[in-house]
């Protein structure tokens, strides 16, 4: 009887990509098992976007690893108006700026550091902390003047313009949960912005993508990082016109 069913010549392909590919068919639709697949994939992608945050345990970690954190909050008040008021996850609330403004240094920061939980708390829970792990003994604080760690509540990827305008900070990386997607739930983004200001584009900043064991590694993410840290830093700027070369032998010091 077993000879009878046609082995789908994709299926090998599935061992090399979590990508939804290779799926097959039964009649027109999809096979049972694959539906199924479908449903679980999505409701990991729902509760991903609606996991509540816990920045206390994040910030516990931070001290863990030898490191002050400030906290923030963007002017969304909650998760709902999060979802619906893109606008209100890019710009700080009232008390928070009065907390940066607490926490100016009276020299700039080369470079701060914002950790938000964007579409997916889940992504910063499990891997913003282990990323700088990687990263930050790489840095070198000799050369690179760091400011307190900024964990933002409700945050978008702009909300680190308005921080790192406040903080004065030469450049800016938002480390910050991703979309959520049907094949990774968990997607940690950085976005890394030179002189960083309300008003800056996305065109101004470069983007690491994709920052989980099953992607991209910590390793792999802070060398990119440190690349781009660096390049910005000499360049004096981001975005387009600054190439990620990191995978280059040569990279610039």
């Amino acid at each position: 009887m077993s000879d009878l069913i046609e082995k789908n010549p994709w299926a090998e392909l599935r061992r090399f990509t979590s990508a939804r590919i290779a799926l097959g068919r039964a009649g027109n639709s999809l096979p049972t098992d694959e539906l199924l697949r479908f449903g679980v994939a999505h409701a990991q992608a729902r509760d991903a976007v609606h996991q509540s945050f816990e920045p206390a345990g994040i910030a516990a970690d931070l001290r863990a690893l030898g490191l002050d954190s400030v906290l923030v909050h963007s002017e969304a008040p909650d998760r709902a108006h999060y979802l619906r008021r893109p606008d209100l996850g890019r710009r700080l609330d009232e008390s928070s700026r009065a907390v940066l403004n607490a926490a100016l240094a009276e020299a700039p920061p080369h470079l701060a550091i914002v950790i938000a939980d964007g579409l997916s708390a889940r992504a910063v829970h499990d891997h913003a902390v282990p990323l700088l792990r990687s990263l930050l003994p790489a840095l070198g604080t000799d050369s690179w003047r760091v400011a307190p760690i900024v964990i933002a509540q409700k945050g978008r990827v702009a909300l680190g313009d308005d921080i790192g305008e406040r903080l004065e900070a030469e450049i800016v990386a938002m480390l910050i949960g991703e979309r959520p997607g049907l094949s990774s739930a968990d997607s940690l983004g950085i976005y890394v912005t030179y002189a960083p200001k309300v008003g800056r584009t996305d065109a101004e900043r470069n983007c690491i993508s994709n920052v989980r064991p099953n992607g991209l590694s910590y390793e792999q993410a802070a060398r990119r990082l440190l690349f781009l840290l660096a390049a910005a830093r000499r360049l004096r700027l981001t975005g387009v016109q600054l190439k990620d070369d990191s995978d280059l032998p040569s990279l610039p010091r």
